[in-house]
């Protein structure tokens, strides 16, 4: 019965030394902001037919994905939609900070269903928001964690109209699902980001928020401290790539990395 219970501690042990290297063998695993994944999608998809090499990425709302990251979740690269989660980790000692670039910028935008003949909303100081929504309700990513809503809130606060909705507000875990609040008519309007619009038939641009409204839109990346894959440096310089930044820009990103060394 020892000897048994030894052989089981011994392939245990085994397993757990095997686990990473098998994990990177699989390819680069990204933890990415939920409003990324069209463009991701597309831009994993071109890495692997030009490389070989894969990349799984795993979405939800930057915050989500922090706190996943902070408890252990295995990743290599994390893709968050504002600085403040990307800060958060590196705090906590788990980002390279070396490898760590503000690749994207993005634009808030207020979106309505694609049937919707509304004229376009000028979003100025005041603007009648409440009126537009009859009594239905504003879709919004999490005002308090996640970084679509945070932005939401603070636009809406600056143009002086939070208060007059923040009781119409439905929040949703991340900024696709608010999205799909509207694309679905489960809500009039609905704050996301530009890319969402560009990437979701079902709604169309009722409105932009001008920038200075909210803090800058900035979607940091950076290899996590606990990166196995060996192709994580690789992956990272391909999102800098030309042809990866033609993806970006289709899908309503601004890139803001430099180019990628040829």
């Amino acid at each position: 019965m020892t000897s048994r219970r030894a052989l089981l501690a011994t392939i245990a042990v085994i397993a757990l030394a095997l686990s990473p290297p098998a994990r990177a063998a699989e390819g680069v695993t990204v933890f990415a902001a939920a409003s990324l994944k069209t463009a991701l999608d597309q831009i994993n998809t071109n890495w692997q037919a030009e490389t070989g090499k894969k990349a799984i990425a795993s979405y939800a709302g930057s915050s989500a994905l922090a706190k996943q990251i902070e408890q252990g979740a295995p990743a290599d690269v994390f893709m968050s939609a504002d600085r403040d989660w990307m800060t958060y980790l590196t705090g906590k000692g788990l980002v390279k900070p070396e490898a760590a670039i503000d690749l994207l910028g993005n634009q808030l935008v207020l979106v309505t269903g694609a049937a919707n003949t509304t004229p376009a909303v000028s979003m100025v100081p005041g603007f009648d928001l409440p009126g537009l929504l009859k009594g239905g309700k504003l879709a919004m990513a999490d005002v308090k964690a996640v970084p679509a809503g945070k932005y939401g809130k603070a636009a809406l606060e600056n143009l002086k109209v939070w208060t007059a909705v923040e009781a119409s507000v439905a929040q949703a875990e991340n900024v696709r699902a608010a999205l799909k609040l509207v694309a679905t008519g489960e809500a009039p309007y609905g704050i996301v980001y530009q890319s969402d619009a560009v990437a979701e038939p079902a709604v169309r641009l009722a409105g932009a928020f001008p920038d200075d409204s909210h803090p800058p839109i900035i979607y940091p990346v950076a290899a996590l401290a606990a990166a196995t894959s060996p192709d994580t440096a690789a992956y990272l310089e391909y999102l800098k790539s030309d042809k990866a930044k033609a993806v970006f820009e289709a899908q309503g990103f601004k890139v803001l990395a430099a180019p990628a060394k040829p």
